[in-house]
């Protein structure tokens, strides 16, 4: 099934998209989140979107403002693909080697929820930004709470799949990580999530026989196609991700955890890196990315002017004195 979250008529509404785009409300739940703490998993989600298809029709989803088909309480973005973090480190001019720590544990940092935004809506340049990137990911959403679970349990606490476009700053993230923290501004203005949440079970049949999810990824800049990938090139599964990530904590309903970008023209850094010059150039206003994934649909958003930075004084040399 393919949940949506959308806007009609001044109203937030949640819904299974029908045959041919027919939305079919959810009448016990005004928000995903909602839903899915309503019940206890994939089981209870698919009850309540069997329950809508059988009630009345709502309206087509051209006829609506799809919003991000949930607001995660947290983001974890990981890493996971070699090829993106090879190209990056050239990007930023470090070793073209991958980091043997790199192959310890699927890392991933923290981003902002409250950057979320929906498949079709406008992105604002980050204030102060000069150097705009799409990434192309794949989100997996938690559906059951659990703590310190294996990999084969955690396939189980895993609900479903959304596109998840990561926009990065890469002129102020350069600055930032040189303090040794971070990403911090540099990925805090905008995360795109869409078109729908995509239950589990709908991508079953794409898993390839390592545990992998075998599905096309393509990036588009105003039409042109800048990468390709496939989704199995991941160094690890989504379910050793979430088992990573409930080690000594708990993953609730709605936690997004983010794929990390893909390789081969996944995000223009990556590329940037491996030609020694920013070809194709950084994003503007007026460009539009289109990122798809195969079993779960299309995201496309147009960059628009942001707002200038607000100043704030640099850091005091201070004398240190002691009490």
């Amino acid at each position: 099934m393919r949940f949506a979250a959308y806007e009609h008529q001044r109203q937030q509404h949640v819904a299974v998209v029908g045959e041919q785009g027919v939305l079919h409300p959810v009448t016990d739940a005004r928000s995903t989140i909602e839903l899915l703490r309503s019940g206890d998993g994939l089981a209870a989600l698919l009850d309540a979107g069997t329950a809508a298809l059988s009630g009345p029709a709502g309206p087509h989803v051209s006829e609506v403002r799809l919003q991000p088909p949930l607001e995660p309480p947290t983001v974890r973005d990981f890493v996971t693909f070699e090829e993106h973090v090879e190209g990056m480190m050239r990007s930023l001019g470090d070793s073209v080697e991958v980091p043997e720590a790199w192959y310890d544990a699927p890392t991933f940092y923290f981003s902002s929820p409250y950057a979320v935004i929906g498949p079709y809506d406008d992105v604002p340049v980050p204030p102060g930004s000069q150097a705009l990137d799409y990434e192309l990911e794949v989100g997996a959403v938690i559906g059951s709470e659990g703590r310190d679970l294996t990999p084969g349990q955690a396939r189980e606490h895993i609900v479903g799949y959304t596109i998840f476009g990561d926009w990065s700053a890469r002129d102020l993230g350069a600055r930032e990580l040189q303090v040794g923290l971070g990403p911090c501004k540099a990925k805090d203005t905008v995360t795109t999530l869409g078109p729908y949440l995509v239950t589990a079970d709908e991508l079953e049949p794409f898993r390839d026989e390592d545990g992998f999810l075998r599905l096309a990824l393509t990036a588009e800049v105003n039409g042109e196609v800048i990468g390709k990938d496939l989704l199995s090139n991941m160094s690890w599964t989504f379910e050793e991700m979430v088992a990573y990530a409930s080690r000594g904590t708990t993953v609730r309903p709605g936690d997004l955890l983010g794929s990390g970008t893909c390789g081969n023209g996944g995000c223009l850094a990556e590329l940037w890196g491996r030609r020694g010059e920013q070809t194709p150039r950084p994003l503007r206003p007026g460009d539009t990315v289109t990122l798809t994934v195969e079993g779960i649909g299309s995201v496309s958003n147009t960059v628009v002017d942001g707002v200038p930075p607000v100043q704030i004084a640099t850091g005091r040399r201070r004398s240190r004195q002691r009490p």
